[in-house]
Formats: structure tokens, sequence, C-alpha cells
């Protein structure tokens, strides 16, 4: 049994591809960690709960002097198309 950072660590057996198995031992080395630290550390970046991504905000922003027209709705996609299309 190994104890790191107070958590318990288990032994299991994986079938991993040969070239697979190179590719990290390459890694493990050029980073100067071992095998183990490695596939740990992918492991747990795979597993993690991605990061929420920030809301996309539209800021309307006219040209100088410009105006919209009367009528115009920007918060209505549908009638805006209508618009352009001469509806």
């Amino acid at each position: 049994m190994c104890f790191r950072l107070m958590l318990l660590c288990m032994r299991t057996t994986i079938d991993l591809d040969d070239l697979l198995l190179g590719e990290l031992k390459q890694e493990a080395a050029h980073r100067g960690s071992t095998l183990r630290e490695l596939v740990n550390d992918l492991l747990r970046q795979a597993t993690a709960a991605p990061e929420p991504k920030a809301k996309y905000r539209f800021n309307w922003k006219p040209h100088r002097g410009g105006r919209i027209q009367p009528g115009v709705r920007l918060d209505d996609r549908n009638s805006l198309f209508d618009l352009m299309d001469g509806r």
C-alpha cells in the first residue's frame, strides 16, 4: 500500500497499446516524473469537471450618429430577419 498526501493508492492492471506506453514513458522522462505520476495526472485531468464557460453577452454599439430604426427590436431575431428580407 502507498500513502500519498493522505490518499490511499490502489494497484490495478490495465492493458495499454505498446505505442501509447512508449509515448507515455517518453513524456514522463521529458517531464522528469514517473510513469505512475504522469498517468495519475492525466487521468485526473480527464475526469475533472470542466470549468463553466462565461455566458456570451452581446453589446450593441451603433456607429457614430447611427440610430436604430423605429420598430426594430434587437432582442427578437425573427423580426430582424423579417426586416432584412423586406417582409
